[in-house]
This record gives structure tokens, C-alpha cells and sequence, in this order.
């Protein structure tokens, strides 16, 4: 639908033109403010998660479908290589998406990174659910209103329906390996 290249509020802004949207009706729609909309369509901040979620479902769009270019092949790829994982992280926390250009695959991985005090901010909410391991550091694990402080080696599973978010408060950085349904949180 966009061409890749462009800065992510550049992209939002496209794509909000082609379904003829007005930035008022998309801030409506979407429960964001008008000059909250208009700030990330210009690149002068970077939306959080939550924000990007809200505002590409009233685009009926996913998080991978915004970050991922289209995919032309008749098979998908079997080997994905480093610089091919689509990172949809912003403001010290990098999600990867490893996406192989399956349509119809039904499990997302990802390999998480946070840096110390990075969060997700705000409480990030899909139907579904996600199971993840720490590889190293520690994250505390909110969901609904709990907070669960997790160290390298422990794993987590969670219903992701619950608002959850993951926020790093060491001073060593955190990654994670998550699996995640449905594909398209």
C-alpha cells in the first residue's frame, strides 16, 4: 500500500490519503487527539506501540503489514537472515519481527531488546497470547495492574487480551525471544 522507504509518520499520513480520511475523522476514530496526529505525521515524534496499534486499526492494517515490504514469491523463505527481521520497536525498546513472507502463517516470532529504563509504555492490549524467555538481563512483566520482575533464564505465557506492558528498570540491557498468536497483533 506505501513504499517502505518513507519515515513511519510519512507512511501513516500516505496511507491515511488513500482511504480519504482526514487527520479530525483518523483522531476520532482512533480516541488519539488531532495534534497528536498531526505531530507524528510529521516525524516530529515517534509513536509508542500502543499509539501506532491504535491508529493502524483504523487502517484495518497490522503491525507487520506496516513494516513489512510486500512480498512477491511463490514459496516463503525458509532462511531469514539478520538484516531481514522487520524492527517495529521504537524509543530504546527493539522488537524484531522475524517474518518469512507467509500470508498465512498462524505463529509470529520475535526477538526483543530493551534498553535500561525503556519501556513499552503504554499498556499494550491483543487478542491472543505470547510466550517469551529471557536470554539476559531482567524485565518486570505488568499485566493487569500486576507486576512481575523476571530474570534471565525465566520464561513468561500470557494472555496478551489482558493489558500488559514490558518495562526494563535495570541497568544492563534486556533481551527476550517471544512467540506471539494471532500473527498479526
Amino acid at each position: 500500500m506505501s513504499d517502505i522507504s518513507l519515515a513511519p509518520g510519512r507512511r501513516l499520513a500516505e496511507i491515511r490519503q488513500q482511504l480519504g480520511l482526514s487527520q479530525r475523522r483518523v483522531a476520532e476514530l482512533s480516541g488519539l487527539t488531532h495534534s497528536a496526529i498531526s505531530t507524528i505525521e510529521q516525524d516530529k515524534v515517534s509513536p509508542a506501540i500502543g499509539t501506532l496499534q491504535k491508529l493502524l486499526k483504523v487502517y484495518n492494517l497490522s503491525l507487520s503489514e506496516f513494516f513489512s515490504e510486500p512480498v512477491q514469491r511463490a514459496r516463503p523463505k525458509v532462511v531469514i537472515e539478520a538484516d531481514e527481521l522487520i524492527d517495529i520497536g521504537s524509543q530504546g525498546v527493539s522488537l524484531k519481527l522475524i517474518h518469512n513472507g507467509n500470508p498465512d502463517r498462524t505463529l509470529a516470532m520475535m526477538l526483543e531488546t530493551y534498553e535500561p529504563g525503556a519501556t513499552t509504555g503504554e499498556k499494550i492490549r491483543h487478542q491472543g497470547e505470547e510466550i517469551g524467555t529471557l536470554l539476559e538481563g531482567e524485565i518486570t512483566l505488568t499485566i493487569d495492574g500486576q507486576h512481575y520482575q523476571l530474570k534471565a533464564g525465566q520464561s513468561y505465557a500470557i494472555d496478551t487480551g489482558h493489558p500488559h506492558s514490558f518495562t526494563n528498570t535495570s541497568a544492563q540491557p534486556c533481551r527476550i525471544v517471544s512467540a506471539h498468536t494471532p500473527t498479526t497483533f
